[in-house]
């Protein structure tokens, strides 16, 4: 169901869904590559073990979610090949999570994905425009964090 969108509509409602589309043409594509096991969630889950790893520990307080929610995340991209389990280099008990190459892989998928729909927006309201959105939203986000655009974003479940 939508409901009509306009130039007074609500900051929040423009860029909760121009995001959700973003994603949601994202992972068509990542299905069509052959990567139908990611789900949007998982996005997230990537981006904290990116590049070095984590602890199902260190995942879970960056996603806001319990190990054990956590785990069957991991089980299930483990399973499908996009992440292993590796023995922790100093907590001998432990395991960090590692991307596999088909991970790798599905990253680099995604950020051509998303350069080509960011082009293509570019296309329809100008690489001028597009370039001073990007510059205000780090603006705005920067001022926001003392001055620092996050290195992670997680998601607000």
């Amino acid at each position: 169901m939508y409901e009509q969108i306009d130039s007074d509509s609500d900051l929040t409602v423009l860029l909760a869904a121009s995001i959700n589309l973003m994603i949601q043409e994202l992972h068509e594509h990542l299905h069509e590559l052959g990567y139908e096991h990611i789900r949007p969630a998982h996005g997230f889950l990537f981006k904290r073990i990116t590049p070095n790893g984590a602890t199902g520990m260190e995942i879970a307080e960056y996603l806001g979610i319990t190990k054990q929610a956590v785990s069957k995340m991991i089980d299930h991209l483990e399973e499908n090949g996009y992440v292993k389990r590796d023995n922790h280099p100093t907590d001998m008990r432990g395991k960090l999570v590692v991307l596999t190459e088909r991970g790798k892989l599905a990253i680099q998928a995604k950020e051509k994905i998303v350069a080509q729909i960011e082009e293509r927006w570019a296309d329809r309201i100008g690489a001028e425009r597009m370039n001073l959105l990007k510059m205000d939203l780090t603006t705005l986000v920067s001022e926001s964090t003392g001055g620092q655009v996050p290195f992670r974003v997680k998601p607000v479940w």
